[in-house]
């Protein structure tokens, strides 16, 4: 047993470890405001004491103290361990369950230093995406996967270890809740304090699920969004050499914005403020160049525009300067976002124009007030800049990260005269109808050999079945079939891998089930070297409730309902997922959505052909049923074309009301 596989099974130390100097090299979370009062705050150091043995205390209650007063949180930097956090092969850790070895493997790559937005503060992307709240759970964690058995089930409260409780085999072996709180106390100011006192997290959507796969986690769906933008906008073959996409963005997920432009085609400029964020993925080759000169920048995009050039441009600075300085000059710019964590506007989410990176952070701490103000004046800027660019002919979309909603909360001139928003949310022109209303979504696999060349071979098994499902696809889906198709054929090329070995597909359910299939036999066949996990984003089309995003595109007045996602997690989990995970929170904020996810464990066996077969089906149809009953066409092709394929499956399905029987009745 080696030294990695010892600490492992120690969990929390017998003896203290000496103190980890703080390290202004890595990126770190910004320090979070101090809402508790003194008896919270001592509160939250009892409760941060609960996982040491009593003799520590004295030492640990003070360093505790400091670090709330300091970070406002309590994340125990003395515990992180001394092992460097990736993605290693299945068999390096200790483990009695390889379920729960390919767990390991899972959270371990989201707290990888190159995969991990704040690493030592545990949070792995959109600025408080939490995996755990600090080191003794990650610990604790790993020390109960190493020893858990398959009959054994692993229960995290966000974060936290309950422990571990009898099952059987056919159960997931964990079983995760994050930020779970009463709806009366969901407010922003709650998640802070409940975080500050250990006793809730944000797990954001894959970072407290363990499902995160660095920005290759979004490219595929900002891809498929920047390349059926341009379809909408152009009227002849959809190309878009030479035209500008703009947004903001080069953290976790919205790293993923600058690769997926040069991959749809376009010239892409996007604003970084964080100057380690943008160098970082510059330095991991997903933005081909950096600039802190506004002048020198627009030089060089209009150099790419003129010779069509497919690129990524980086501006080290504020959105808002860069909005501004097209409307200046006049440019014309053909598509526009933001990925700005503005789920997350008061704490490092969006940083006003105005302040430097430093200037913001500091403000945000010593006068939040202040601070709040200054975002809501920038969003405004930058919604009028925005508004005057699309009067040129400029394509905006909200990207789902909540810009519409805090936007409008601001006062910014984002409203129509009807009350509603100027700007669609993506999912409502793009993802909605053409994606998650067909069944396809973001189906992910990871291979736990951690060996390139068994990702290489599930991307050869994944085109073979495409082409053979391209040959039986009705014309309704051909152009995502093709799409697909080209995807994983280039993903290679495209240099997609941050951290374990990955792809992203944005695949149906007839696809996720054949896909899944042929891995499972190359495994048993000895194709594959390794057990392979499956997985997918929570923004699929089943996972996720969420009214200004995933479920934007219903229409029927249960956009603001959350049933969906409950019943896809439960239903995952008797159906034979190896884990499963619920969050209040993800994406556009907490208290704004409920969202859930799942990994499954393919080992070759024939119990995880059956597993995958009813867990995948049931998986994808669940949400197109929920949007077929919402009278979505799309989805009525699809579920009614799924009730053809499988006779056991009867969906209740609308039938339409004609616009003139109920027009007129209340007037």
């Amino acid at each position: 047993m080696n030294d990695f596989q010892k600490a492992i099974l120690q969990g929390i130390p017998d003896t203290l470890p000496p103190g980890k100097p703080f390290d202004p090299e890595v990126s770190h979370a910004p320090v979070r405001k101090d809402l508790l009062t003194k008896a919270e705050k001592k509160l939250a150091v009892r409760n941060a004491l609960r996982y040491f043995k009593p003799e520590f205390h004295p030492v640990l209650a003070k360093e505790f103290a400091g670090e709330l007063k300091n970070f406002g949180r309590i994340y125990m930097y003395r515990f992180r361990p001394d092992y460097k956090i990736l993605a290693r092969s299945i068999q390096e850790y200790p483990h009695r369950s390889e379920q729960a070895a390919a767990i390991m493997l899972m959270l371990s790559n989201n707290l990888d230093d190159a995969v991990a937005q704040h690493p030592h503060e545990l949070i792995t992307y959109g600025g408080n995406g939490a995996v755990f709240q600090n080191w003794a759970q990650y610990l604790l964690t790993m020390k109960y996967l190493a020893e858990m058995t398959d009959d054994q089930t692993l229960v995290l409260y966000s974060g936290h270890p309950m422990g571990l409780f009898p099952s059987h085999p056919e159960a997931p072996r964990v079983v995760v809740t994050n930020g779970m709180v009463i709806p009366n106390y969901s407010k922003q100011d709650d998640w802070e304090r409940f975080n500050a006192m250990g006793v809730s997290q944000y797990g954001q959507m894959t970072a407290g699920s363990f499902m995160y796969i660095g920005p290759q986690g979004i490219v595929h769906g900002t891809t498929i969004t920047v390349m059926n933008a341009g379809r909408m906008i152009s009227k002849g073959d959809g190309s878009l050499a030479g035209k500008i996409f703009v947004s903001s963005g080069l953290g976790g997920m919205s790293g993923a914005q600058a690769k997926a432009a040069v991959i749809a085609g376009a010239i892409g400029v996007i604003a970084e403020i964080n100057p380690k964020a943008a160098r970082k993925r510059h330095s991991q080759g997903w933005v081909n160049e950096l600039f802190e000169n506004l002048d020198d920048l627009i030089s060089r995009i209009q150099q790419a525009r003129q010779s069509k050039e497919a690129v990524s441009l980086a501006y080290i600075g504020n959105i808002v300067d860069l909005w501004e300085r097209f409307v200046q000059e006049d440019m014309m710019i053909e598509l526009g976002s933001d990925q700005t964590s503005l789920h997350n506007p008061w704490a490092g989410g969006y940083y006003p124009a105005g302040l430097s990176f430093d200037e913001s952070n500091r403000l945000m701490v010593d006068n939040p007030e202040q601070f709040r103000m200054a975002v809501q004046q920038s969003l405004i800027r930058q919604v009028n800049a925005i508004n005057a660019l699309s009067k040129k002919g400029m394509y905006f979309f909200d990207y789902g990260n909540a810009f519409l909603l805090e936007s409008g909360r601001a006062g910014a001139d984002i409203f129509k005269p009807t009350g509603d928003y100027r700007y669609p949310s993506y999912v409502q022109d793009i993802m909605g109808p053409m994606c998650f209303d067909y069944g396809f979504g973001p189906f992910r696999w990871v291979c736990t050999s951690s060996n390139p060349d068994d990702l290489n071979k599930t991307d050869e098994i994944a085109a073979r079945v495409i082409r053979e499902q391209i040959l039986v696809s009705p014309p309704e889906i051909q152009q995502q079939m093709n799409d697909n198709l080209q995807w994983v054929l280039a993903a290679k090329a495209n240099k997609l891998v941050v951290g374990s070995q990955a792809r992203i597909l944005y695949a149906d359910s007839t696809g996720r089930i054949n896909i899944a299939r042929a891995f499972n036999e190359a495994i048993r066949n000895g194709i594959i070297s390794a057990p392979v996990v499956l997985g997918r984003d929570h923004h699929d089309v089943s996972g996720t409730d969420s009214p200004f995003r995933e479920t934007s595109n219903i229409y029927d007045g249960s956009q603001f309902t959350a049933d969906m996602a409950i019943q896809n997690v439960i239903g995952d989990s008797f159906r034979g997922a190896t884990w499963v995970s619920i969050h209040n929170g993800g994406g556009v904020g907490w208290g704004e959505v409920i969202n859930g996810g799942f990994g499954m464990l393919l080992d070759g066996s024939p119990e995880a052909d059956r597993r995958l077969e009813s867990m995948l089906f049931w998986d994808v149809n669940n949400g197109i049923a929920r949007r077929s009953w919402a009278r979505n066409p799309e989805a009525l092709f699809a579920i009614k074309r799924a009730m053809e394929t499988e006779p056991r499956l009867k969906v209740t399905l609308p039938n339409l009301a004609d616009d003139g029987v109920v027009e007129g009745l209340f007037d």
